[in-house]
């Protein structure tokens, strides 16, 4: 069984879960605000589900199908803030990154950090052409991470998802490796 990666970044740690991180998960994922963002994250969050969900981590990644890690805050001693995850299509080479962030930490960029340590990860590592992410459209917040880590605006899909009894219209973003590397290229050149 392949182990789960561990990335660093400047503040943050992305490693995997462990069944110690199961209670932060329910608090936090299970915060109506955090719930009501995403298409699958349920509220309330039941009680002892977040075990199982954390159980299937290592199976997943093994399959080369998803890679769930949680991100967590260096400074803070490895407190845990949220969790990100990228959705892989070996057979298209194209991965979908999502990820929630724990209310009280909002605001701080931790999802735009998280995500520009995972897509480079996805590029450089896993050799994938296409990472893309979407969000409901009422999430403005969660479009500005996905363009802060590079992704280009795609569409809409109207009414594209049931959530919470209403339909959502979701917007698209995607970045390719051509234009990851000519950004990593260009801040490089910055930094001479």
């Amino acid at each position: 069984m392949r182990e789960l990666p561990q990335l660093l970044s400047e503040r943050l740690e992305l490693r995997p879960f462990s069944s110690l991180d199961s209670a932060a998960v329910e608090q936090l994922a299970g915060a109506w605000e955090v719930a009501d963002t995403t298409l699958t994250i349920p509220h309330p969050y039941p009680i002892g589900s977040a075990l199982g969900w954390i159980s299937t981590h290592a199976a997943m990644w093994d399959a080369g199908v998803s890679l769930p890690l949680a991100i967590c805050d260096r400074t803070a001693r490895s407190q845990l803030v949220g969790a990100i995850s990228l959705k892989i299509s070996p057979a298209h080479s194209h991965g979908e990154i999502g990820y929630w962030i724990g209310v009280s930490n909002w605001g701080k960029g931790y999802a735009t950090e998280a995500g520009r340590s995972l897509t480079a990860y996805a590029f450089s590592d896993l050799g994938l052409h296409r990472v893309h992410g979407r969000h409901f459209t009422r999430n403005a917040a969660s479009g500005r991470v996905l363009q802060k880590i590079g992704m280009k605006f795609e569409g809409v899909q109207r009414d594209a998802y049931l959530r919470w009894g209403l339909f959502e219209d979701v917007a698209a973003y995607a970045i390719l490796v051509s234009e990851w590397e000519a950004d990593v290229a260009q801040l490089r050149g910055r930094a001479i």
